[in-house]
């Protein structure tokens, strides 16, 4: 998208030019806001910030949404399991969130899914459960925010497995459908951080802060190390915001320490399989004696998950043992016809989430609500939460901000800002048989860049009229168009291989091979955009294949330790920083 002089917005492409851009503007300028992080909570505050009129930079010293926000069960949702901890107050929160991510602000990227609670005990389970799913609904509704998500109905037995043939017949005795929604969250971030860009914030990845700026106690700023050119520069700023997730508490000590808040990391795990091993139309929700666990409808596929345990090592690549895989296959084969095995399993992806250490030792105890502090002058904190409320988060650390500024800021808005691609969406969506006829691409490719970029297709589609090689798919990820792997470096931001295979699409998780019998093709894409030699086009198909070859080997081993030793047998294409 580009800029307009009658709206005042700028670019939301975030490409090398785009990149180097910032860079030098993050050298010369002093920022009102600097975000550390480009997770969704730094991407939603760097949104955040811009829309209220203030100067904003984001450094993030991976890939945007490398942590947490590319490795969750990818729903946006409401959280039912907490009505039972009675925190009625985070759960509406979240169906508020829902709707305007629904309605308003991503109806590209986020829809509805359904999905059944089997039941075991024909009378008391049926009511506690209807009574929560029933309040559930009831709390959306007070927010206005049921539009375009159906209330839940009870099922019997033979109803249930209509939807769900797959189902053990002896494994339940009833079901409730109930409806939330999903989104591919790496996608929605990398959104949220364009959307930033269009309204002015500059954005760079592969940028680490390694230091703050003092003047006496107050933060006037960072130093950051560019990690592609290795080069160490200072970025001025009259508040800095920490949103760094599982790493909240490493920044902290960049500052001086530790402070009052602390974050722990729990893992979570899920598995992907092919959609033909689970004869179902909808989703599956579980209950184990820890968690959670779900069986969600993920394009030609089904995503298994999660786990929730405690993780105490290696945060930029936490690792899958056996026994997690194996602990997700025991529970959902509990209630299946035809159980999964190791072999039904095409990928495997673990995530930490941030929560807010409390006296608990057992991290599925461990608070989801946020908080947001001045540990010190010019320094704000955000830390817990969870994706489907990043935008109060934002808010509140932006408040933060504002109070730490001289001068009156405006108020949020971002409940009334579409993510770019979202607005006008439904109506290139109804559009999509002129647009499959004027392209030349089945009907079917148009949906599916619909659903991924909204209506920033006409890009896509710009990039296939100059150059029509790059409307056939990929051999080895038909799912994909050689065009998005373009799209990923020249306006996505991705500056590596895996940078577009594991977060800008998810050829990783999703083929067999796990990408690696498409890499030198996408890399052969990526390297005129990037400006890569062939010896580092081929050091990127190296890289990859370590990449994934350590995954494998890590999601052999027994155990935690074991794994995390494997998986840190590949290490990065572009390591951090020492401080």
């Amino acid at each position: 998208m580009t800029g307009s002089p009658e709206t005042g917005l700028g670019s939301s492409r975030l490409g090398p030019a785009e990149r180097a851009a910032a860079l030098d503007r993050m050298g010369h300028e002093e920022f009102d806001v600097v975000v550390v992080g480009a997770g969704i909570v730094g991407a939603g505050a760097a949104l955040d910030a811009a829309t209220r009129g203030l100067s904003v930079a984001v450094v993030e010293a991976r890939d945007f949404a490398s942590g947490t926000s590319s490795r969750s069960s990818k729903l946006i949702h409401g959280g039912l399991r907490y009505l039972e901890q009675y925190n009625f107050d985070l759960v509406r929160e979240a169906l508020t969130e829902r709707g305007l991510l629904l309605q308003r602000i991503a109806p590209h990227l986020v829809r509805p899914v359904p999905f059944l609670l089997p039941t075991t005990k024909r009378v008391w389970e049926r009511g506690y459960f209807g009574a929560g799913v029933a309040l559930y609904d009831a709390l959306a509704f007070s927010m206005g925010s049921t539009r375009g998500v159906p209330h839940h109905r009870h099922l019997t037995r033979k109803g249930a497995l209509r939807l769900a043939p797959s189902l053990r017949r002896d494994a339940f005795v009833g079901a409730i459908q109930l409806w939330d929604a999903q989104v591919d969250d790496a996608r929605y971030v990398m959104m949220a951080l364009r959307t930033a860009a269009e309204y002015g914030a500059q954005i760079a990845s592969r940028t680490q802060c390694v230091g703050f700026l003092r003047e006496g106690e107050r933060v006037t700023g960072l130093r950051v190390r560019d990690l592609e050119s290795r080069t160490t520069s200072e970025v001025r700023a009259k508040q800095v915001v920490n949103a760094t997730g599982v790493w909240t508490d490493d920044i902290q000590e960049l500052v001086g320490g530790r402070g009052q808040i602390h974050v722990r990391a729990s893992k979570g795990i899920h598995l992907v399989v092919p959609k033909d091993r689970i004869h179902s139309s909808t989703g599956i929700i579980l209950r184990t004696e820890k968690s959670v666990l779900f069986v969600i409808p993920w394009g030609r596929h089904w995503l298994i998950g999660t786990t929730d345990t405690a993780w105490n090592l290696d945060k930029a690549h936490p690792a899958a043992s056996r026994a997690d895989i194996e602990y997700v296959l025991e529970r959902v084969n509990s209630v299946l016809t035809t159980p999964l095995t190791h072999d039904d399993v095409e990928g495997v992806y673990a995530g930490l989430r941030p929560l807010l250490s409390g006296e608990r030792d057992e991290t599925s105890q461990l608070s989801r609500e946020h908080i947001v502090a001045h540990p010190v002058p010019g320094l704000v904190l955000v830390a817990g939460g969870k994706f489907t409320t990043y935008r109060v988060m934002a808010k509140d650390a932006i408040d933060a901000v504002a109070h730490g500024l001289d001068g009156k800021v405006a108020e949020s808005c971002t409940d009334r800002i579409p993510l770019v691609g979202g607005d006008g969406f439904q109506a290139m969506w109804n559009s999509r048989h002129r647009l499959a006829s004027v392209s030349g691409l089945h009907v079917a490719r148009i949906e599916h860049l619909l659903k991924r970029y909204g209506t920033l297709v006409d890009d896509l589609l710009t990039l296939i009229r100059e150059k029509p090689d790059l409307g056939k798919p990929l051999d080895g990820a038909d799912d994909y168009l050689r065009a998005e792997i373009v799209y990923a470096a020249a306006y996505e931001g991705a500056r590596h291989l895996n940078d577009v295979l594991a977060r800008r699409t998810r050829i990783s998780i999703e083929t067999w091979d796990r990408g690696i019998g498409v890499a030198k093709e996408a890399a052969d894409l990526l390297a005129p955009v990037l400006g890569w030699s062939k010896k580092q086009t081929d050091r990127e198909v190296e890289y990859y294949r370590k990449r994934i070859e350590a995954e494998r080997d890590s999601q052999n081993q027994d155990g935690d330790q074991e794994a995390d030793a494997s998986r840190r047998g590949a290490p990065d294409i572009v390591p951090t920083a020492s401080p």
